[in-house]
């Protein structure tokens, strides 16, 4: 059963549920690397470069009334430590960002019941009017759907408008695990799993590319993840709006659900869920690894996984960091990762074309 779905997945077939369910729980962790790595050959020949983005991710807020059991970010409105930016420290965050090359500014917050829509629109508009070449991927779907709440508008309005300020494309935080029975106990105030999937589709129907993620070890099953996987794919067969695909694990340090939960996520549990999303996802372009959780060792592996992509240098980054994990990593560092892979490393904007190539050294001269 395992060497026919493997040989079968390989040769390009869709697996069913059950089908990535069974190869999920049952196949050899090399077994899946070598289909994954099959899938993305359809996607990326072995001698196109392994991608990243200069990006930066800027928290615009930590206030947030979700109160997700996963979270070491947020504090509650009122609370002491919660903030808003004042726009110029995100300005010169911004500058400094640019100065490196950057070309991708990954924007989010919390869920603050103070900040409505025109909030955002200022906020968009003075990045756009300062930074007119960046590209804003910003504002995850749990965010935009917080804002047609707060604000009192349909989503479909509340995106126009969001697009109108400057925004260009949508990260897919929020997501988590996209199943109801997970998502009511790590995160029971924020929107369900199909409105996470009715606010992609709303933005993609508008010309907005977004990625999709998922954060698995908390308490859900390989079901779960499984089904994560197909819904995603759906959506994917009916918009083509996802350039990408993220996984990490739970990271639990000072998260309240670290107290209920007692599994401890590992690294072939990773490379597992790198290669099967590979495996599932065959509609998606890119897979990218998650070096911001797994380090850079283990996302340099998952090249031999499926992956294709580092993701962004991430010159800021709180939300991780704030659950005790912490990885950091200089331009030349992830250069020099991907090419102790055997490929070229190349910058790459938010849409995946190509900007800058950095070759291989060639260790025969």
């Amino acid at each position: 059963m395992i060497d026919k779905l493997l040989k079968e997945a390989a040769n390009g077939k869709r697996l069913t549920f059950d089908e990535g369910l069974y190869l999920l729980k049952n196949a050899q962790l090399l077994e899946l690397g070598y289909v994954a790595n099959e899938t993305r050959r359809r996607f990326h020949n072995d001698k196109e470069p392994i991608t990243f983005v200069i990006d930066r991710n800027v928290n615009y807020t930590n206030v947030c009334d979700a109160y997700c059991q996963f979270c070491a970010f947020y504090r509650a409105p009122k609370a002491k430590g919660g903030y808003v930016l004042p726009y110029e420290t995100i300005k010169t965050k911004i500058e400094e960002l640019v100065a490196l090359g950057g070309t991708q500014l990954l924007i989010q917050g919390g869920h603050n019941p103070e900040l409505g829509i025109e909030y955002y629109e200022e906020l968009l508009g003075n990045i756009r009017r300062d930074f007119p070449a960046l590209t804003i991927h910003g504002l995850s779907p749990s965010e935009i759907d917080h804002i047609t709440r707060i604000s009192n508008l349909s989503l479909q309005v509340v995106i126009e408008r969001l697009l109108k300020a400057g925004l260009n494309s949508l990260p897919g935080g929020g997501a988590e695990i996209l199943t109801e029975r997970v998502k009511q106990i790590i995160s029971p105030l924020k929107m369900p799993a199909s409105r996470w999937l009715e606010v992609m589709e709303c933005a993609q129907q508008n010309g907005v590319k977004t990625t999709a993620t998922m954060m698995y070890g908390s308490v859900d099953e390989y079901e779960d993840r499984i089904e994560h996987l197909i819904k995603v794919r759906d959506l994917q067969d009916k918009t083509n709006g996802f350039t990408a695909f993220i996984a990490w694990s739970f990271q639990p340090g000072d998260t309240p659900l670290s107290k209920r939960i007692k599994r401890v996520t590992t690294a072939s549990e990773y490379l597992r869920m790198v290669a099967i999303s590979r495996i599932m996802l065959d509609n998606v372009p890119n897979i990218q690894t998650s070096w911001v959780t797994q380090g850079l060792g283990l996302g340099q592996t998952a090249f031999a996984f499926g992956a294709n992509d580092f993701g962004g240098t991430m010159l800021e980054e709180n939300v991780v960091s704030a659950a005790g994990t912490y990885h950091e990593v200089s331009l030349s560092q992830m250069i020099d990762s991907i090419h102790k892979t055997g490929h070229d490393a190349a910058q790459r904007d938010t849409q995946y074309n190509i900007l800058k190539v950095y070759e291989k050294p060639n260790l025969a001269a």
